[in-house]
């Protein structure tokens, strides 16, 4: 039975984990999913992969037997092998899960199908035949077991950061380098390869990329004004927040990308809250530093672990308890009907005066 494995080991240990006839990748993130799917492209079509495009199905609209017939058909080049694709195959998944079970018992050998993913139901019996059969990838920042919980691997992904510097941007990334680096973008792979091309070619080839560089090239204003009007925001200085975001949009941010660093921040606020309501609901204890710890934040340096309690405290239970709602709702606002910059302005200053001293006091 194969076990699910990690997009790391994939990548950096491709002999030890063949591509089979079925393939899922699942996560929620695009950055790895690509570079999954470019190893498996190599792997499947060969010295081809370049001359002979696979074929891509959209999961919301694709019918089973389309896939099907496509899988069933041979190849007229390369090595006799076609690659079928289905992407955003979420609905896809559940509108023909029964299908798909009896094609992970056994699947064609004409064709390697691939699903791409956000969810994978650990529960499910397309899950224990893919498992058994197939190659299942989880395509997320790695995790570790903390408790009862999964949190964020810190350790693992400084590894790859330093690794994917090394060998891909061809420039040695210090290790204190590499954790500044991750406290200043945050663990979205895609923006990490980003700002590292950028150190590297400050670098240049085989230099040395030390934490001055990061701090000069990575965290310049900008970066240093989006975590004040954090800081700001989650101390309930609204004022301060606000005069700090439109300081940000008037030199042209643009609001989705400041809401990315804004919504990692404030998400681990929501799962340490969990954390605490959940553990007075099973009648046990858990203490604020212990959550906060478990939901990603650093004990050290000690004076911004003690920030980040009383932030929390500032928050209080009952707006803590809302900020997952808050930032799902903000981020579809974003990404639909609020995606012009004059709206999308309201959503973000919407959520700083919901976390506001003023806020807070209107709830009592």
């Amino acid at each position: 039975m194969s076990e699910i494995i990690h997009a790391f080991d994939f990548l950096e240990q491709p002999p030890n984990h063949p591509v089979r006839a079925f393939c899922v990748m699942f996560g929620d993130e695009p950055f790895l999913k690509k570079l999954v799917m470019d190893r498996v492209c190599d792997s499947v079509l060969g010295e081809t992969a370049a001359e002979i495009p696979f074929v891509r199905f959209e999961g919301d609209t694709t019918p089973w037997t389309d896939v099907l017939d496509e899988l069933s058909t041979r190849s007229l080049f390369g090595s006799g092998q076609r690659l079928t694709v289905v992407e955003a195959a979420d609905r896809f998944v559940s509108r023909y899960r029964a299908e798909l079970e009896d094609y992970a018992e056994h699947p064609k050998q004409t064709g390697t199908l691939v699903l791409q993913v956000d969810t994978w139901q650990a529960n499910s019996r397309l899950y224990k035949y893919v498992a058994k059969t197939g190659l299942p990838i989880e395509c997320r920042a790695p995790q570790r077991t903390a408790g009862r919980r999964k949190v964020l691997d810190e350790r693992r992904l400084l590894e790859w950061i330093g690794h994917w510097c090394k060998h891909h941007h061809e420039a040695q990334l210090a290790p204190r380098a590499a954790e500044l680096l991750f406290d200043l973008v945050g663990p979205s792979l895609g923006m990490l390869d980003q700002e590292l091309a950028k150190l590297a070619l400050f670098a240049g080839l085989g230099g040395d990329i030390s934490e001055k560089m990061v701090t000069d090239v990575v965290g310049g204003w900008r970066t240093k004004t989006t975590w004040e009007l954090i800081d700001a925001a989650v101390d309930g200085d609204a004022a301060e927040a606000l005069r700090q975001l439109d300081q940000l949009l008037q030199s042209g941010e643009n609001p989705l990308a400041l809401f990315g660093p804004i919504s990692w921040s404030l998400r681990r606020f929501a799962m340490a809250t969990r954390m605490i309501q959940h553990a007075e609901r099973n009648h046990q204890r858990i203490s604020l530093p212990a959550a906060l710890e478990q939901a990603g934040f650093r004990k050290w340096p000690r004076e911004a672990f003690e920030k980040s309690q009383q932030q929390l405290r500032q928050l209080g239970r009952e707006r803590a308890g809302q900020l997952q709602h808050w930032l799902l709702e903000a981020d579809l606002a974003l990404k639909g009907s609020h995606s012009s910059p004059t709206r999308a302005r309201f959503v973000l200053e919407t959520l700083v005066v919901r976390m506001s001293t003023n806020a807070a006091q209107l709830t009592h």
